[in-house]
């Protein structure tokens, strides 16, 4: 077993009691046996010294909501609300993809997140034994799923549902355990109620959570209402949605009513500010959900809607948008933000051993480089992550013991490659 040792870094440990640790850490395979002040004792031999100095530590990022493959399509359509932007751009161009394209945006989407500091990601999409794959070798920590969409004949329904179960059992737990994996019924408004009593029941049998998109536009809202004369949460609950642990994406428009039913379930809200902002969606009521005890996460999205990876980025609109819309300078502090990125990510996909630098969890970490201007003076590191960091700090990502990243290079992805090819997928769609 490996062992690793840092020496005078400073460490944000996500440790309510001790929140910052300036000293030491010791790894030994893929966990954290030892963070502390005090210098570890001097016989024990390591494979590896990291020199700490000029370096802030934290917990790696935890995106709770996205679609790898879809950076294939950033900037391929913008300024448009989400229904015409789905019906009109993504979901033609999202027809012709084949498994290699979905292999190849990941891959891009992949290399985004590990160098800006991303050790965990959720994904929803079709071709998902590529996805997997591909974070398999990439190194990086998944929590996978097939997104199914019912909008089609019986049979075509079965074949998804077959599909979405296999790749479940086919990957829950593989990658050395870093790959978990759900069901999800892509949304209400594109999957029948009989079709997600289905997928509920295959959560069931193969006792896995579910995610899926909920409440993200005022419109889905009202038509939901309109078809089945219900809200989404009502709706959801009674097909039997919230009988399994849930994860939800987006949770923008909710009435009190509806949060007081999610937290009642322990649902969990994945907040997805930059993509509902740059979608009009609308801000979702995040200071009543936190208030209420609703577990928040952060997730980007896609990146044809925001049109980044960029958690950094999303813990900062968390931290500041709320304030700005409510009026309330303390409605999300920015330790807040941070668990929202971070522990409460990791928890939300029901992770207890990641998200917080502490003894016995396993070593999923990110360096900053804080000898820059933006992080002088030496007031308050958490302040510092949160209103003036920059995603181009992060210099060095471990993941399950793992450096994956190192002086911002990624150890695991041929950059050049992915970009080329990348390019060259866009390339092949758009033709014609």
């Amino acid at each position: 077993m490996k062992r690793a040792r840092i020496d005078n870094g400073i460490f944000i440990t996500l440790n309510e009691e001790k929140p910052l640790i300036h000293g030491y850490m010791v790894i030994e395979g893929n966990t954290i046996t030892y963070i502390g002040e005090q210098e570890p004792p001097a016989d024990t031999v390591y494979d590896e010294v990291v020199d700490g100095r000029h370096r802030l530590y934290m917990p790696g990022f935890v995106n709770t909501h996205g679609h790898a493959a879809m950076s294939l399509l950033r900037g391929y359509g913008d300024d448009m609300a989400l229904q015409v932007w789905l019906q009109e751009k993504m979901w033609p161009m999202e027809g012709k993809f084949t498994g290699q394209d979905v292999r190849t945006g990941t891959m891009l989407s992949l290399l985004e997140m590990l160098k800006t500091g991303t050790t965990t990601f959720v994904d929803m999409y079709d071709h998902m034994d590529q996805v997997a794959e591909v974070s398999a070798e990439a190194g990086i920590r998944a929590c996978l799923t097939r997104g199914v969409i019912g909008l089609c004949p019986r049979e075509v329904q079965d074949a998804k549902l077959a599909e979405a179960v296999q790749f479940a059992k086919t990957w829950h737990n593989q990658a050395e355990g870093r790959i978990t994996t759900m069901m999800s019924p892509h949304s209400p408004y594109t999957c029948p109620p009989d079709y997600i009593e289905r997928i509920v029941q295959a959560a069931h049998d193969l006792d896995l959570p579910i995610h899926t998109h909920m409440s993200e536009t005022a419109r889905e809202v009202q038509e939901n209402v309109d078809q089945y004369g219900a809200r989404p949460v009502a709706h959801l609950e009674k097909l039997g949605v919230f009988s399994r642990p849930t994860l939800l994406a987006h949770g923008v428009h909710l009435t009190d009513e509806e949060i007081a039913v999610l937290k009642n379930y322990g649902v969990r809200i994945s907040h997805n500010p930059g993509s509902n902002l740059k979608l009009a969606s609308g801000v979702a009521r995040v200071p009543e959900l936190l208030q209420a005890g609703v577990l928040v996460s952060l997730g980007t999205d896609g990146a044809a809607s925001n049109n980044n990876l960029d958690m950094l980025e999303e813990i900062r609109l968390a931290a500041m948008l709320h304030k700005g819309v409510s009026g309330d300078p303390v409605a999300v502090p920015a330790w807040e933000a941070l668990k929202m990125g971070t522990l409460n990510g990791a928890r939300s996909i029901w992770l207890g051993d990641v998200g917080a630098l502490q003894p016995g969890m396993k070593a999923d970490l990110i360096a900053l480089d804080i000898d820059q201007p933006h992080y002088f003076p030496r007031t308050n590191f958490i302040s510092h992550v949160v209103y003036a960091a920059s995603s181009r700090d992060v210099t060095d990502v471990c993941i399950d013991g793992r450096w994956v990243v190192r002086g911002g290079v990624c150890l695991t992805i041929d950059e050049e490659k992915v970009k080329f090819d990348a390019q060259r997928c866009f390339e092949r769609l758009t033709a014609g």
